[in-house]
């Protein structure tokens, strides 16, 4: 059973029931989805399916497309001599009951090597090996998204900030956006600004990690005699065009990330300079990578993820789906916005 989602219009899903070979072919690894992360960062995927071929990552029929999520899988048959049956793994999976991959043995699990996915990042291809842990709903919820902060803070303290004092967040109720701003508040010293909806304001509050609270309806407010970097959390071109209007001459540097907000209208909206460049994490991963190579870039993000899942269980409500209905609905709230920002969500086909 897979979950597909329609390409044309991301409101539109349907399940389709899907069985694996009884045989694999050489080199192929069967596995279970165990758990999985369904959070807005999975509506970014959605939303950006065309323009990130996110869509590519697990081809199905013409015009549908299979959600990447990030979680726990275990082999259930396997073809390549170094990969057991039972083993558990993390990485990305499509949306359903099962995957089956083309994987070559690396170091710390294996690597989709289908010849679809050679174009995608190491990031989205990797499986690593990963035991079962008390914190692997946590992991399964924020890995992926933290990930995406720790390296965008990392590149604007790179740069200095771009000589930014304040750095605005937007849809601070977003995990990646909460997650960016923890991240601020422990390797800087700027002010973290989080602008959100007049409904999310006491939870944002609650969450604590942002020095300013605004709401996009109040945005008059903000500080305008202090340099800032914004980070596009929501994708919502009018939010990014009135901040850069109101203060002016003061954004130094203003990126895309999200798209919480992604079915606000994008024609005709005009963003005065400096235009926002797309932040793509993968290769501010892979410079990192090579400069400080794999095993200690991955003990920076884990040592640094520890700490944010510890703050995290002053607001997080970890909450379990189970079933293709179930996990369908979940999928229409989430696109809907519909989700209390305090949940995190677990799903599972069992």
């Amino acid at each position: 059973m897979h979950l597909e989602i329609d390409r044309r219009d991301i409101r539109k899903y349907r399940l389709v029931e899907t069985h694996p070979s009884q045989e694999l072919p050489d080199g192929h690894v069967l596995l279970r989805l165990e758990r999985a992360a369904l959070t807005s960062n999975n509506v970014t995927y959605a939303f950006s399916g065309e323009m990130l071929d996110y869509w590519g990552f697990f081809p199905t029929e013409a015009n549908w497309g299979r959600l990447p999520v990030m979680g726990f899988g275990v082999v259930t048959a396997s073809t390549c001599p170094d990969i057991e049956v039972g083993g558990r793994y993390f990485g990305f999976f499509p949306l359903g009951d099962h995957h089956l991959v083309q994987a070559q043995t690396s170091r710390d699990g294996f690597t989709d090597t289908a010849p679809w996915r050679a174009k995608h990042a190491m990031a989205y291809r990797n499986f690593t090996h990963a035991p079962a842990n008390a914190r692997d709903d946590q992991s399964a919820i924020f890995r992926g998204l933290y990930m995406t902060s720790f390296l965008l803070e990392d590149f604007l303290r790179e740069n200095n900030f771009f000589n930014a004092q304040q750095v605005i967040i937007t849809s601070a109720s977003s995990k990646t956006s909460i997650a960016l701003a923890n991240c601020l508040q422990r390797f800087s010293d700027l002010k973290v600004v989080g602008l959100t909806s007049t409904q999310n304001l006491s939870f944002v509050k609650d969450v604590g990690e942002y020095d300013e609270i605004v709401d996009y309806q109040n945005l008059d407010v903000l500080t305008t005699d202090l340099s800032a970097a914004i980070a596009d959390m929501a994708g919502n071109p009018q939010i990014i065009s009135d901040v850069h209007t109101r203060l002016k001459t003061k954004v130094m540097y203003s990126c895309s990330v999200g798209v919480t907000h992604w079915s606000a209208p994008r024609a005709n909206i005009n963003i005065p300079e400096p235009r926002p460049e797309f932040f793509f994490a993968p290769s501010q991963l892979s410079k990192r990578s090579k400069e400080w190579g794999r095993e200690e870039l991955n003990r920076r993000i884990d040592e640094s993820l520890a700490v944010f899942i510890d703050s995290s269980q002053r607001w997080l409500t970890v909450h379990h789906t189970h079933g293709a209905v179930a996990i369908s609905e979940l999928y229409s709230a989430l696109v809907a916005g519909q989700i209390n920002p305090r949940l995190g969500n677990i799903v599972s086909f069992d």
